[in-house]
């Protein structure tokens, strides 16, 4: 069963930040897709597509590692 779940992310500004979520979330196993709702000044809406429900946890730490704040799901 497909999970889809959007998530807010802090810190966003431009296309490369975009790749760099992009990037980051497509990496997780399990995750089939990544949409970004870029909203420079605001949150970000980041819709992940997988294969069941992932742990906040680990989608928390890869938005880390793109260098920005997961802010809420």
């Amino acid at each position: 069963m497909t999970t889809i779940t959007t998530y807010a992310v802090s810190g966003m500004t431009c296309g490369h930040c975009v790749s760099s979520i992009t990037s980051e979330l497509g990496a997780i196993p399990g995750v089939s897709g990544v949409r970004v709702d870029l909203r420079p000044g605001a949150d970000s809406l980041v819709e992940v597509t997988s294969e069941s429900p992932l742990d906040v946890a680990t989608i928390a730490a890869a938005v880390d590692e793109a260098g920005y704040d997961l802010v809420s799901t």
